[in-house]
């Protein structure tokens, strides 16, 4: 007889393959109903930074674990969103959400020409220029005053018109799906296993036929899109800017988000940020080792589990796996 798990089994594989697994979907209705059940203004905001934090620690996944490319200035383009729709709002009275979408196309257009500059470049080559990138941006921030405001900063409007931080929760929750089974369907393509290739080796890559040129800009134009695009929410939610939004340390979190939830996976930045983000807020006597706390955890991982947590649960989940398998086989004799 036919029961129910057989009945659902071809919908819960469907969403598997677009990352979403049984187990996932259950998170994620637990994760959407947090907010109503902790009835906490304060945790509501932690956890909308916490998925800003993981919107883009998956794009700079997308980018340092299929083609191998770190981007170090990667807060450039996240600053570059939020600049760039604070300014349209401001200028030409354009609404904040297509404010956003001008961030992300700018974040963008950048992204496609520093795909191109690093065409001829690989390893830290690469990696220093997008760091050189962020540095100019952030002088322009800094010293295009009559533009930017330079260091006293811009005042970005808010998004929408109330207190309350649930609105803007439910709304970066969504941003942060679609990003999330985009990223998982594009990694699940074609244009993904082409992505791999190049992270793997280029040379071989190419000699395959596989177009080196179009995939990197490629890969780089989304991530950094997607930059710009929760840059341009972080504006409208948090309501000033500064040119310090571009400097390092907030690449370096993204960085250690992706490395600690495991190069290459998507889903790993992504429960990472949610964990990390809370306890980092909540321990305020260690906020000013907030980088040496990032800097000590990624050295941890590199050295004793490279593959990081994704890595870690999917050791566990083989185990599992591996010890019912077992149970369940008849004895011999």
């Amino acid at each position: 007889m036919k029961t129910v798990l057989d009945s659902i089994k071809p919908y819960t594989n469907g969403l598997r393959k677009v990352g979403l697994p049984p187990i996932g979907i259950l998170l994620v209705i637990l994760l959407a109903l947090a907010p109503l059940a902790l009835q906490s203004e304060l945790w509501t905001r932690l956890l909308v930074d916490a998925l800003m934090s993981a919107s883009l620690a998956m794009a700079f996944d997308f980018t340092a674990g299929y083609i191998n490319i770190t981007n170090f200035g990667y807060a450039a383009f996240w600053g570059l969103g939020a600049y760039t729709s604070t300014i349209l709002v401001l200028r030409i009275g354009m609404t904040p959400w297509l404010g956003m979408l001008a961030g992300a196309i700018a974040a963008g257009i950048l992204g496609f020409g520093v795909g191109i500059l690093t065409l001829r470049l690989s390893g830290i080559f690469a990696s220093c220029m997008t760091w050189f990138v962020a540095l100019v941006m952030m002088g322009v921030c800094a010293n295009w005053t009559s533009l930017t405001s330079g260091n006293s900063g811009l005042i970005a409007p808010y998004l929408l018109n109330t207190d309350s931080n649930l609105p803007y929760f439910y709304i970066i929750l969504i941003f942060t799906l679609i990003i999330y089974l985009g990223l998982v369907l594009l990694t699940k393509s074609h244009v993904g296993m082409a992505f791999k290739a190049i992270g793997q080796d280029s040379q071989a890559a190419a000699a395959s036929g596989i177009n080196i040129t179009y995939y990197k800009v490629l890969n780089m134009t989304i991530s950094c899109a997607i930059a710009g695009l929760i840059g341009g929410f972080y504006a409208h939610f948090v309501g000033i800017l500064t040119p310090d939004l571009m400097s390092t340390s907030h690449t370096v979190e993204s960085i250690a988000i992706s490395t600690i939830g495991g190069r290459g996976s998507i889903w790993g930045a992504f429960v990472t940020a949610l964990i990390l983000i809370p306890s980092l807020e909540f321990m305020n006597s260690l906020m000013e080792l907030r980088m040496i706390i990032y800097g000590a955890l990624l050295i941890l991982v590199m050295l004793f589990y490279p593959t990081g947590l994704a890595g870690a649960c999917g050791s566990v989940y083989g185990y599992v796996k591996h010890k019912l398998t077992t149970s369940q086989r008849p004895m011999a004799g």
